[in-house]
C-alpha cells in the first residue's frame, strides 16, 4: 500500500497503463494468430490480407514501445515467409516460437505427400 498521496496516484497510473498495454499486446497476438490460421487453412488471399494488417499491427506496437523492433521484425519475417511459401503451393512450416512448429499443407502438397507415403509403404511391404 502506498504511504503518500503521490505514491498512491503513481500506483493507479501504473495499473491503468499496465491494463492498456495488456490490451495492446493481446491485439498484436490476435493479429499474428489470424495470419497463422489463414495459412493453416490454405487460404492464400486471406493469408496475404491478414499478413498486411497484422504487420501494420506489429509495427504499431513497436512505435508504442510495447515490443522490441527486432522481435517485431522476426515475427513479420517468419509470417511473410510462410505466406510466400503458401502462395508457391508448397507445404508451409510455421514456427512461432522455439517450442512450437506447425505444418500446413495445401491440397496439392497433401496429394503428393500421400502418394509418396503409399509408394514408400509398398516398398517396405515387398521386403
Amino acid at each position: 500500500m502506498a504511504n503518500t498521496k503521490s505514491a498512491a496516484k503513481r500506483a493507479k497510473q501504473s495499473e491503468r497503463r499496465r491494463q492498456h498495454n495488456v490490451a495492446l499486446r493481446s491485439r498484436m497476438r490476435t493479429a499474428i494468430k489470424k495470419v497463422i490460421k489463414a495459412i493453416e487453412t490454405g487460404d492464400t488471399d486471406g493469408a496475404a490480407a491478414a499478413f498486411k494488417s497484422g504487420a501494420a499491427e506489429v509495427d504499431s506496437m513497436v512505435n508504442k514501445g510495447l515490443t522490441h523492433k527486432n522481435k517485431a521484425a522476426r515475427h513479420k519475417s517468419r509470417l511473410n515467409k510462410a505466406v510466400k511459401t503458401l502462395a508457391s503451393g508448397k507445404a508451409v512450416k510455421i514456427v512461432t516460437s522455439s517450442k512450437t512448429a506447425k505444418t500446413a499443407k495445401t491440397a496439392k502438397t497433401a496429394k503428393t505427400a500421400k502418394t509418396a507415403k503409399t509408394a514408400t509403404g509398398s516398398k517396405a511391404a515387398k521386403k
